[in-house]
């Protein structure tokens, strides 16, 4: 271990105590304290953050599309790729006090896989079953680490399930070409084959205070979280209002439609709105284009809605952009990005 500093994060006054081979991000979440974050590996800027004191940080490689060289000469960092050697003062830009205070802590842990189905030709909904410890505890929204059988390298995933059931945990996982975690799970994995795992992280969270009408926009494997977080409200008995835009390139692209279909009744005023890009002459009566036009085209006025938006980049930068020009402020609009791992272009290194 290296020499701790204190980190001091402001406007909200919180310290913490960071160890140098620990990035900033890391050491928080151990110590309760739920930052913004996404990625974890320094490309989805969830984390961006500024440096009001102190300047002795290194940092682990990141993509220069999440910090360009000139932000990070003026101040800005990224806490997950940031270890300090020295005490420091952070701003954080993107924060949200009722989740910063509410933080989980991490654990490791075992599962055991129940099941892979192939939901779609590029997507599988993954089972897995907790076998240490008892519990995991997160919140709906998050996601988890899991390490793929054989190697050292771990991935992040969604959960698609709410907590207390009965141990097991559902991923709804886009499988790439090549991909180290989809290929295992495509070619090798078997019912009882072990994972370790780590959870929780994120913060693609429903904010429980809030009232106000709910947009969820999401595409692809962005299909995880919002499941959680519609499946959770309907156990909860949430009465938000709340509307659901997908995306998906062709109709073979769409899955859990039957079981968002069954949810619907136990939603308030709940619509889901499925839209294909790439409709290609198929049977299909529904909306078709880019889910953001489509959004635009159904939506007018969004001021006081609160939005979520989960999905490849382009996607959600995409969503971002449409949403705050129909109103959401910026404040309201919490994201997950499904970055890929691998070197990026533009990764800078250590």
């Amino acid at each position: 271990m290296g020499d701790k500093h204190v980190v001091r994060f402001e406007p909200v006054g919180i310290e913490i105590e960071v160890d140098e081979d620990q990035n900033i991000l890391r050491a928080a979440a151990e110590q309760g304290v739920q930052l913004m974050h996404g990625c974890k590996e320094g490309q989805c800027a969830a984390c961006k953050s500024f440096v009001l004191e102190g300047e002795d940080i290194e940092y682990d490689s990141y993509s220069t599309f999440a910090l360009p060289d000139y932000e990070k000469d003026e101040g800005s960092t990224l806490l997950c790729r940031a270890h300090a050697y020295e005490d420091l003062v952070i701003e954080l830009l993107n924060y949200d006090e009722e989740i910063i205070r509410s933080g989980l802590p991490l654990t490791t842990g075992t599962v055991e896989v129940v099941s892979v189905e192939k939901v779609t030709h590029d997507m599988r909904h993954l089972t897995v079953k907790l076998v240490e410890p008892n519990e995991i505890k997160f919140f709906p929204g998050q996601y988890m680490d899991l390490v793929c059988p054989g190697t050292e390298e771990s991935r992040s995933f969604s959960m698609a399930n709410t907590p207390n059931r009965d141990g097991l945990f559902e991923f709804v996982i886009k499988v790439y070409p090549g991909g180290l975690f989809g290929t295992w799970l495509d070619e090798r994995a078997q019912p009882g084959d072990r994972l370790a795992v780590e959870a929780p992280f994120g913060t693609f969270t429903l904010r429980q205070n809030r009232s106000s009408r709910l947009l969820f926009v999401g595409g692809g494997a962005g299909m995880a979280p919002v499941l959680g977080l519609l499946r959770a409200m309907a156990e909860g008995g949430v009465e938000r209002q709340a509307t659901f835009y997908y995306g998906a390139r062709t109709v073979n692209d769409l899955c859990f439609e039957k079981e968002i279909a069954e949810l619907a009744p136990q939603l308030k005023n709940f619509r889901f709105v499925p839209a294909l890009s790439e409709p290609d002459g198929a049977d299909w009566a529904g909306e078709t284009g880019l889910i953001t036009d489509v959004v635009k085209a159904h939506e007018t006025d969004l001021k006081g809605v609160d939005a979520y938006v989960c999905g490849p980049p382009p996607m959600v930068d995409a969503a971002i952009a449409t949403l705050t020009q129909l109103g959401v402020s910026e404040n309201n609009i919490f994201y997950d990005k499904f970055t890929t791992t691998g070197e990026q272009e533009g990764e800078v290194g250590p």
